[in-house]
């Protein structure tokens, strides 16, 4: 088990209309230096693919994918104990201040990537944020046996209607 600080970025602007939270990134994506870095990881085919688009490929095509697209991209946690990427193994979990984001950008809906964020993300942020957070399904590989493409496409249709009307918000918990 090792000790890991948070080592990416946020990724929003004062456009940003949705926040996107995993649990921390994974080893291959603090390789990378970029969120869901493992190339099996079907993050970068099924947001894109929202609008018929292809995985934009390198960082700084992804980052400004996001930010065109309004999406800000973070994770629930600033620092935890963990084995690998197993979310399962987290351990003395400390949240992100998330409020960088949401007092920045005009978000209008919160989601999870995966049971854990959603679990943390509830038990850690949502008390104090008083916002709650849609749970969307896992894109790791890990997760592939549970949701096929389509079907992890189908879930993450729920996005949009947050990134195209004005009106649309989350109700508080």
């Amino acid at each position: 088990m090792e000790q890991i600080s948070h080592p990416l970025e946020p990724i929003y602007d004062a456009s940003s209309r949705i926040l996107i939270l995993g649990t921390m990134p994974s080893p291959k994506s603090r390789e990378t230096g970029f969120y869901y870095g493992h190339p099996q990881n079907r993050f970068w085919k099924i947001v894109p693919a929202l609008w018929g688009e292809e995985d934009p490929g390198t960082n700084e095509a992804r980052r400004a994918f996001l930010l065109r697209r309004h999406i800000a991209l973070w994770d629930v946690l600033r620092s935890c104990r963990i084995t690998g990427a197993d979310d399962g193994s987290i351990r003395d979990p400390v949240p992100n201040n998330l409020e960088q984001v949401l007092s920045a950008s005009p978000i209008r809906a919160i989601f999870t990537t995966g049971a854990k964020a959603a679990q943390l993300y509830r038990r850690l942020c949502q008390p104090t944020l008083r916002r709650a957070a849609i749970p969307l399904p896992s894109t790791s590989p890990a997760n592939c046996r549970y949701y096929s493409y389509s079907s992890l496409l189908e879930a993450y249709r729920v996005l949009l209607p947050y990134l195209e009307d004005p009106q649309a918000s989350v109700q508080n918990p």
